[in-house]
């Protein structure tokens, strides 16, 4: 059965924890130094708590901005027409336009047509592999390594490796509620092509479906045409849009 706005974006918050949050009613506003949009951002999950929408936004700004960090607003299907209007009044500009594809899961395995291993996010040897393959500087790996230790689901890291044994591509799959939520998916730019993206994917979906999941989720952006097409050939479909608002420089 095919999951809601709510139950997909309370999965993928439990899949990526924040390193801090300050909750505003039905928002949380989280903090990790930077790292990704998704956990340093402001999320609102009941869409009727719209109300006083400037004032809040404006005090969890300044949250932001002790932190030396820009604010930013996510806008899904549960962030009330108070909020985006009050964004739109405020000159929070729109950037990142993405969507969130989703599918239901068989018990079904797929076929993954490359060497892989399977890691406890933990494994320094995942991590390496993550970190050099996205090409990320130290303070970057350092703040990643947080999150993963925060994490409180079942979660696995995969590596899929070509012929030669040499990492091409890796992600995270996370069974957050029963819900397959996969991150961080990265294929070696000298390797795409190949087939290590849909050999990753395949691994994570078979992962968290033994893992007792039957939903799938993953958030793409929106003009990422070629992650597009895979994630559709594998079987997702679109469930909603989202964007993020950052406030005025």
């Amino acid at each position: 059965m095919a999951l809601s706005p709510a139950e997909i974006e309370q999965a993928t918050l439990l899949a990526w924890p924040a390193l801090e949050e300050a909750a505003d009613g039905g928002w949380t506003a989280r903090f990790a130094h930077g790292y990704t949009k998704r956990a340093n951002s402001v999320h609102c999950l009941d869409p009727a708590d719209d109300g006083r929408a400037q004032q809040r936004i404006t005090a969890l700004a300044e949250l932001y901005r002790a932190r030396d960090l820009r604010p930013v607003f996510r806008v899904t299907p549960l962030a009330g027409p108070g909020i985006v209007a009050a964004l739109d009044e405020m000159g929070w500009d729109v950037y990142e336009p993405s969507l969130v594809l989703g599918m239901e899961l068989s018990k079904r395995q797929r076929l993954v047509s490359a060497l892989t291993k399977y890691f406890e996010p933990s494994d320094p040897e995942w991590r390496q592999v993550q970190a050099d393959l996205a090409g990320y500087s130290a303070q970057t790996r350092n703040v990643l390594g947080q999150i993963l230790d925060r994490i409180t689901v079942p979660a696995c890291g995969i590596v899929v490796y070509d012929d030669s044994y040499q990492p091409a591509g890796a992600a995270l799959a996370v069974n957050a509620q029963n819900c397959a939520v996969l991150l961080n998916v990265v294929v070696d730019p000298a390797k795409r092509g190949e087939g290590f993206g849909r050999a990753v994917m395949h691994a994570g979906l078979n992962w968290t479906s033994q893992m007792g999941a039957s939903y799938a989720a993953i958030q793409v952006l929106a003009n990422n045409k070629v992650a597009l097409g895979l994630y559709r050939s594998l079987g997702f479909e679109q469930i909603y849009e989202y964007h993020y608002r950052r406030a005025p420089q």
